[in-house]
């Protein structure tokens, strides 16, 4: 599932291209209509979390969650696609550009101003921003989650605060040398902040693209199970936590596990 930093990504992409752009074509086959009608405008094209927003003159927003299979492309008026067309889930195209959602499971659209529920009124803080809300985050923490939920669980829970996905529930408590399975009821609340304020550094200092870095030379634990830990050099376990059973890395030495539950 992509990190909160990745959709960032393809939204300030997307924003270039289409935000104040006339309509020309926009198809969604898998959403019921009315559809944005071309001749609108694209007012805003925003990220929140993991969720892309694409707001239209109409009153229609577009909201994507690409989890695991999804992706957005931006492409030249003309150029080839890179997937098939049967895979197009969005096409949105203003005078130069096509933007296309690839094989995202949620595709919606919302009129502004419904009674329905809105979708993603539920979640947290965003921690791809500069200056996000720490202390709404801690304090969710502290209120929504039960004491014996593990420290990586609680950061992927996008109620606290939206944007961690699991390669950084792994990174950061590497970072801050907790143990990703220790119940956040064992945390006095400055390490909970500290957590919290090291999962919006690292988000924020991968906005800009290339290969995502936590540490000198790349990751620190993610994905590296055997690997020397780049901080004492003991080989990285990895193991599943949470209900969904999600890969985890950590370093033994540096997030000892006595303090886990």
């Amino acid at each position: 599932m992509p990190e909160g930093d990745t959709i960032h990504r393809s939204a300030n992409r997307l924003r270039t291209a289409l935000q104040g752009q006339r309509l020309a074509r926009f198809e969604a086959d898998r959403t019921r209509k009315p559809w944005p009608q071309p001749g609108e405008h694209v007012e805003v094209v925003s990220a929140r979390g993991k969720h892309l927003l694409i707001g239209f003159s109409g009153g229609l927003t577009l909201r994507t969650h690409l989890r695991m299979s999804g992706s957005w492309h931006l492409y030249r008026s003309g150029e080839r696609w890179q997937r098939p067309v049967r895979q197009a889930r969005v096409v949105v195209e203003v005078d130069g550009w096509a933007a296309v959602c690839f094989n995202a499971p949620v595709v919606e659209l919302r009129r502004t101003g419904t009674a329905d529920p809105d979708p993603i009124a539920h979640l947290g803080p965003d921690l791809t921003v500069p200056d996000a809300d720490l202390e709404t985050c801690a304090q969710r923490m502290a209120e929504l989650l039960d004491p014996s939920t593990p420290t990586k669980v609680a950061l992927l829970d996008q109620r606290v605060a939206c944007g961690v996905g699991n390669v950084y529930a792994s990174e950061v408590p590497f970072a801050e040398r907790v143990h990703p399975a220790t119940p956040v009821g064992e945390l006095d609340a400055a390490t909970r902040r500290r957590l919290l304020a090291t999962a919006n550094r690292l988000l924020v200092a991968n906005l800009q693209g290339g290969p995502r870095t936590t540490v000198p030379g790349g990751l620190a634990v993610y994905g590296r199970r055997g690997k020397p830990c780049r901080r004492c050099g003991t080989p990285v376990q990895s193991g599943r936590l949470g209900e969904q059973a999600r890969s985890t890395y950590w370093c033994p030495r540096c997030q000892p596990e006595q303090a886990a539950a």
